[in-house]
Order: structure tokens, then sequence, then C-alpha cells
């Protein structure tokens, strides 16, 4: 085996038993720094030098199936990493900077998903989530920043849907993050000419029950969303937004109206990550959601704020609560 080989499955391994989602390669002139993020935080781990750091991006570039020449443009590409226990589907991104490139790697396990009960710090908000997916049409939007559990939770909620129901199940992703038996997953590709919109046209003549977009990204796919939500499918998908208010604010700059959202939005859960503290000691992290549904949707629509006599719950009282359980500590709590 090759010694960038060999130095990438001794850097894998070290990453995943420290429980990393990412994997950075930051260059300078003389030596690259590697980082990894661990339950949100960025980690130094180690440094190498620039010699071993070129032959081993030529070494992922090649093997994820990225051009090695090209060094003035970002590029993508995927790997598949098997340990004795695990497999895991490598995401990995070049950036030009300066004379150099970088390089980010996104660990995506590949295992049995999570349970939803798993997922969610306060069950009760796990309930009003099922709730909302008992609606046949209209859109249901997961919203926060990246790597706040957006796509997790819509994994977890398809797998729960199919246990009961037999939906036709489409989802449209870039990329395939996990495969999912009985379900029809697209691979958005732009290259190919497989973007978002193009597969949610495809999708809709597939006679589907339910529609995942992975990420509303621009003004069209958001409005062929909603388009395709009050046509008689339930659609479910992410969004970059702050909070649950914030994300009204993105739709509406992203050209969707007013009476759109009041028709067609069913509900409205912004995801973040706390740390906790678990009876085993060890690091973990589990969601808290800020959720709008129904007449709290409408005052945020119309008004842009909801009324103190909507029973909502804001993160920070929500960082509140999980303190006052026990469930995490001071520092979370007032950041």
């Amino acid at each position: 085996m090759n010694p960038a080989a060999v130095f990438s499955n001794k850097l894998l391994l070290s990453a995943i038993q420290a429980t990393a989602s990412d994997i950075h390669f930051c260059p300078s002139e003389k030596e690259t720094a590697i980082y990894f993020r661990v339950h949100g935080k960025r980690i130094s781990h180690h440094t190498i030098g620039l010699n071993q750091y070129e032959t081993l991006l030529t070494y992922y570039k090649f093997t994820s199936g990225m051009d090695i020449g090209e060094t003035r443009k970002p590029q993508h590409g995927t790997i598949s990493f098997k340990t004795i226990q695990h497999n895991f589907s490598l995401r990995l991104s070049t950036l030009p900077v300066n004379s150099q490139e970088s390089l980010a790697i996104r660990l995506l396990p590949q295992q049995e998903l999570l349970q939803l009960e798993q997922l969610f710090l306060f069950p009760n908000q796990l309930s009003k989530i099922k709730q909302w997916i008992t609606h046949r049409s209209g859109i249901i939007l997961f919203t926060g920043p990246t790597g706040s559990g957006k796509t997790t939770t819509l994994y977890a909620l398809l797998q729960s849907l199919l246990t009961e129901h037999s939906f036709q199940t489409i989802t449209l992703e870039d990329p395939i993050e996990k495969e999912i038996s009985n379900i029809l997953q697209v691979q958005v590709n732009e290259k190919s000419g497989v973007s978002y919109n193009v597969g949610l046209k495809a999708a809709l003549r597939h006679d589907p029950d339910i529609i995942m977009v992975g990420e509303i990204r621009d003004r069209e796919t958001a409005h062929f969303a909603f388009h395709a939500s009050y046509t008689g499918h339930l659609v479910l998908s992410t969004l970059h937004a702050k909070n649950a208010i914030g994300t009204i604010h993105r739709l509406l700059e992203m050209g969707i109206k007013k009476t759109d959202l009041e028709q067609s939005l069913i509900a409205v859960a912004s995801l973040q990550l706390l740390p906790i503290t678990t009876n085993s000691h060890l690091p973990s992290r589990a969601a808290i959601l800020e959720l709008l549904d129904k007449n709290q949707l409408k005052q945020a629509i119309q008004n842009n704020k909801i009324s103190a006599k909507e029973a909502f719950t804001s993160f920070e009282q929500l960082r509140r609560k999980a303190y006052a359980y026990g469930f995490t500590t001071e520092e979370v709590f007032t950041k």
C-alpha cells in the first residue's frame, strides 16, 4: 500500500475514534494543519509537511474522481471507507486558497439510522412533529446551520413513516448521504443536467406521496417545492436559517408570497444541537427545536413576530430548560 493510503487510513480511523464529523486541511507556505470538527468544535489534530500534504491531496483527488490537474477551481468527490464495524461515505471538497488547495472531508456514517426518539432532547417536541407528518399535502421545513442535524432528522422521519405506511417516497439529494431501502433516492448532479428543478419535475411524474428535497438553495427551487406542495404532495425539505422566524424571512426574500406561505407551509422546525451530559459521561449532543405551526406561523408570516399569547418556546428558553433539568452545563445555557 502506498504511503498516502497508509497515512489516510490512520487519519480516518483517528477521526472516527474522536467522533469527528469533518476533517479540515489548512495549507500554509511550509506546512499543513489538520483539524477535526467534534460535536461542533474545531480541534487541532496534527501538522504535516507541505510535500506530504500534496501527495495526500493527489491521492484523495484521484480516488474520489476529481481532476488531479485542476487546481484553480473548486472540486468535490466521494470515497467509501470501511472499518471492521462500520461503513462511511466520505464527501471531499477542495478550495483554491492563495497558491494552494485546501481540502475538507465530511464523514457520513452509513450504519443504521437513528430512531426519532434518539434525536431530540424533549419528547413533547417529537410528538408535535409526528402530528405534522400526518398531512397529505403541504410543506414542512427543517432549518438551521450546517451540521445541526436537519438531514439526519429528515431521514429518521422518512424511516418512521415507511414502517407504518407504504408511501411512494422520492428524495432529491446532493449528495445522497445514506441509502435507505424502499425509497427512490435521486442524486442531483448539475454537470449531467440533473438539477433540483429537473429532478423535481421528473419526480412529480412518478406518482409520489412524499417528496424530500435535500435543500432549498435558491428562488427557483423554493418556488418549485411550494408548487409541488399545493398540488397534493407532502414535501419535506431543509433551509439554512438562524431560527424559526428567520426561516419566514428567508422564504420571503426568495420571493414566496405570503398567501402561498399561509396556504402551503404546514410547519417549521429550526434545530440546534446541544452538548449534553449522559450517564456514561461521554460527550454527546441532542437537538432542541423552535417549532412554528398553525397560529404561530400565521402571526410570523403577517407580522414578522409571534405574540406572547402563543405557546412558542425559543432556543433561549429551551437552553434554560435543559440546564434546569441537568442535561447541559451553564456555559451552554449562557452562550
